[in-house]
């Protein structure tokens, strides 16, 4: 009954039309409109225009760490009470001794791309006194990564050597004084923090237009997806795509036929969403969310990564996905 009352105030806030929909057509033609509504620009821009947008559009990781290998700097944002992104601290860095985005093991550069922090290392972890205090490993190689065939690993934010001889440089890691990496760890949770590097100054002042071109367009694909209209749903799909496991455009595009051949009644919910601004790219946005999809033949809940990329025509394309 609580579910039914509060369907019927959103109901209220709503045009005559759709109340007579709902009137002759029951719960679920309401359902499909309210989900066709959300595809919309117009909601998006209503929705994003009094939030903070420096990095994109973040509903989740409150804190931001920047890194620009020019200056080698790590900058470190925090989203405050009024949810705005408020610098916080700035750190003298050492990178990769050599300069341009990481490719492959052993080339000593440090990457260009966004990462989350997946782990914390310690003493008590056994980490190495060259990495000082402590350690937070990054998701280095990324799916954007792998999609463009990079490898190597090991791209952690440490310390600076409390035993062994200090270099300028690093082999493709971050690294910064030890009272600072220890002051950090005081700061950030490590499972709500994401990490931008970029050759330069990180890309701040997203475009609200933009924004809500991507997110008017995540929720057309959800669209097409939740009511089973296969040519819809692949027309999002660059003809590059490759998933992360390796399946190509053409190989996908058989395997989704027959799935959506199955007709089923589908949930699917994103939430957490962020959309960021690809470094060192014009055109290029990582979005993740968290998904909860259900049918009556498979459920998965968990987390969700796109890489797509706007044309000319300011139409979204999926790159790859996890």
């Amino acid at each position: 009954m609580k579910i039914v009352f509060l369907l019927l105030v959103t109901l209220s806030l709503y045009s005559n039309d759709v109340l007579t929909n709902y009137r002759m057509n029951g719960i679920n033609a309401i359902e499909k409109q309210m989900d066709f509504d959300l595809t919309k620009a117009q909601y998006w821009s209503e929705h994003i225009k009094d939030i903070d947008t420096t990095f994109g559009y973040l509903e989740s990781n409150p804190n931001i760490l920047t890194c620009n290998k020019e200056n080698s700097t790590l900058n470190l944002y925090v989203k405050d009470t009024n949810n705005s992104y408020g610098f916080q601290n700035e750190y003298s860095a050492f990178t990769g001794k050599i300069k341009g985005d990481k490719v492959k093991e052993g080339d000593l550069k440090t990457p260009v791309g966004i990462y989350q922090i997946t782990k914390k290392l310690t003493k008590e972890n056994k980490l190495d006194s060259f990495y000082g205090p402590l350690a937070f490993v990054t998701s280095y190689p990324n799916t954007y990564d792998k999609y463009r065939g990079k490898n190597g690993h090991g791209i952690w934010i440490h310390g600076l050597p409390t035993e062994q001889k200090r270099d300028e440089f690093t082999k493709g890691c971050i690294a910064i004084n030890n009272s600072n990496i220890e002051g950090l760890n005081e700061i950030i949770d490590i499972d709500n923090t994401l990490l931008i590097i970029n050759t330069d100054e990180v890309k701040k002042g997203i475009s609200k237009e933009t924004l809500a071109t991507l997110l008017s367009q995540l929720y057309s694909w959800r669209y097409s997806w939740l009511f089973d209209d296969i040519n819809g749903y692949l027309a999002f799909y660059s003809s590059d795509f490759v998933r992360s496991d390796g399946m190509k455009f053409d190989r996908f595009k058989k395997y989704k036929t027959r799935v959506f051949k199955k007709i089923e009644k589908k949930t699917i919910i994103f939430n957490s969403i962020n959309v960021i601004p690809y470094p060192n790219t014009d055109n290029i946005y990582q979005i993740t969310f968290k998904e909860l999809y259900k049918s009556d033949t498979f459920k998965f809940s968990g987390d969700k990564t796109l890489v797509v990329k706007l044309d000319e025509t300011k139409s979204m394309k999926i790159l790859t996905e996890k």
